[in-house]
């Protein structure tokens, strides 16, 4: 099994499915066998492109193929429910973009099924398996520079305004929350795990969709204060303030970067990481490994993170008065 190669196939043709399949094609061990798209013929370009062995215009089509091992979910954030649940009814090993779900309620039913069904699946949440992110967590752990006090995230780009784009389009789950305030949330969580307390404000398009949130999560002995923005490019940065020093992942964090170790004294030292492709490599090689020695659940990215991660996604959405629906 060790050397099984393992066929995907992605569910969506768009701008990350894109990036996915660029770094699939540099995994061993691993073949892009098909894309499916509701549009045939972009699923016919995208597999050209990509060297796909075939491609589909429709989902349930990907999902009957026997010769497919694993699958890709690169759709909007409201349809990853419903493709998940596809794919597991079939016996499918899932990796779904993230946000998982729209909200801890489909979570918990497609983490139900995938145990229903003994089937794997996880959330491709990338930052936590790059080789950088890995490095602040050990460093953090063994507490190198002593404990956090104070945790300082932000992602902000500026994108033109288009209300028929994605984006903004709150009923697929646009709004600089689910799809870039995710990334500072997670900095949070998976170094300083659930708050104590979170406090949260917002500002909204017209669309409905939030444009921007700053988000405060309180501790017994640290606070996180975070920012997602649609409005503004930011530095995003991951800055961890500890007790003799600072640990900064440097922009943007949330991809490969680099990290910079600031002593109580006020000494520098850069780290830089040789990572060769995007990034997405990463996580698929972990997939792969769970496929190959039979496991149902990421021992990195746990059904219990995704579930923390999106139940306080829920409770800032409840905070900024923001209903997808």
């Amino acid at each position: 099994m060790k050397s099984k190669i393992i066929n995907w196939g992605i569910i969506g043709a768009g701008k990350i499915a894109s990036k996915f399949a660029t770094d699939l094609n540099t995994v061993s061990n691993s073949k892009l066998y098909a894309i499916a798209s509701r549009n045939l013929e972009k699923a016919k370009l995208f597999g050209q492109e990509y060297q796909a062995t075939i491609a589909y215009g429709s989902y349930e089509d990907l999902v009957l193929d026997s010769n497919i091992d694993a699958i890709y979910i690169a759709t909007p954030h409201s349809f990853h429910k419903a493709h998940t649940i596809l794919c597991l009814n079939h016996n499918k090993a899932v990796l779904c973009e993230k946000p998982f779900a729209m909200n801890l309620e489909e979570v918990e039913e497609m983490i139900q099924l995938s145990k229903e069904k003994n089937t794997l699946l996880m959330e491709a949440l990338w930052t936590i398996f790059l080789p950088h992110y890995q490095y602040v967590l050990d460093l953090l752990q063994k507490k190198h520079f002593g404990t956090i006090t104070k945790l300082e995230a932000d992602f902000g780009f500026h994108p033109t305004y288009n209300e028929t784009s994605r984006v903004f389009d709150k009923s697929v789950g646009g709004g600089s929350l689910l799809d870039i305030g995710i990334y500072p949330v997670f900095a949070a969580l998976s170094t300083l795990a659930k708050p104590n307390k979170v406090e949260a404000k917002a500002q909204f398009f017209d669309s409905g969709a939030d444009s921007e949130c700053n988000i405060v999560f309180h501790y017994e002995n640290a606070k996180a204060v975070l920012k997602s923005t649609l409005l503004q490019e930011t530095n995003t940065e991951a800055i961890f303030h500890c007790e003799k020093g600072t640990i900064k992942i440097n922009g943007r964090f949330h991809e490969p970067s680099s990290v910079t170790l600031i002593d109580h004294l006020g000494n520098s030292e850069l780290k830089e990481f040789d990572i060769k492709t995007i990034g997405y490599s990463y996580e698929i090689e972990h997939f792969n490994q769970l496929i190959r020695d039979g496991k149902n659940e990421s021992d990195l990215m746990t059904f219990e993170k995704s579930k923390l991660l999106i139940s306080t996604l829920d409770e800032i959405r409840t905070l900024i008065g923001l209903d997808y629906s």
